[in-house]
């Protein structure tokens, strides 16, 4: 993988799902430690909103630039399966975290996910890289990481998924998902590192 300097978008999309993936399988560990359990789902759906925001502000609009009408219908198409996967986090915000019916609809958040992860990986942005080349896809991976520091850190799915509006509704909500973070338990940071370790050599 490049160095953090020369990252590029892909290398930066492929890590932030590897560690979304990695979350869920601590999550999975921990089963019968509901402690350790809401730590590792708040950390998986903070994970996530960061990551499902940061790429609609982003990535969507360069595919949208960049691929004329093909890159419409995949950001259109990307942004549909992510509402999908919001609509499964704000479900499962009432659910007891460790349950039956959350386990089961968080299995189903991360089924979709895993699809939705194929799909952007193997098609929509390799083809997205081929056609900004190295230099713009460095710096693009740079705005991702940028942004992903101020959007909100929970799912709001009835917020809108396009720009210019999705950019003040997600910094509106913001402050209050950071305000609720902290209230919010969470692993580690030494647990995180430790459960990501492998996505990051």
């Amino acid at each position: 993988m490049s160095g953090a300097n020369h990252e590029t978008l892909l290398d930066a999309i492929k890590r932030d799902h590897r560690e979304i993936l990695a979350f869920y399988t601590e999550y999975k560990a921990a089963a019968g430690n509901h402690d350790q359990q809401e730590r590792w789902a708040n950390q998986l759906t903070w994970e996530i909103a960061r990551h499902s925001i940061g790429e609609e502000l982003v990535v969507y609009p360069l595919l949208e630039k960049s691929l004329g009408d093909e890159g419409h219908a995949l950001a259109e198409h990307d942004r549909e399966e992510h509402q999908v996967v919001k609509d499964g986090l704000k479900k499962i915000e009432r659910l007891k975290v460790g349950s039956a019916e959350f386990d089961t609809a968080l299995k189903t958040i991360m089924d979709n996910l895993q699809e939705h992860i194929q799909s952007e990986e193997e098609q929509d942005f390799p083809q997205l890289e081929t056609a900004i080349g190295l230099e713009k896809s460095v710096e693009t991976a740079k705005s991702f990481q940028r942004t992903k520091m101020f959007v909100p850190t929970r799912s709001h799915p009835s917020a809108p998924s396009k720009p210019p509006f999705e950019t003040l509704a997600g910094l509106l909500a913001a402050p209050v998902d950071k305000l609720k973070d902290a209230f919010s338990k969470f692993p580690t940071e030494e647990q995180t590192e430790s459960a990501t370790a492998h996505v990051r050599n």
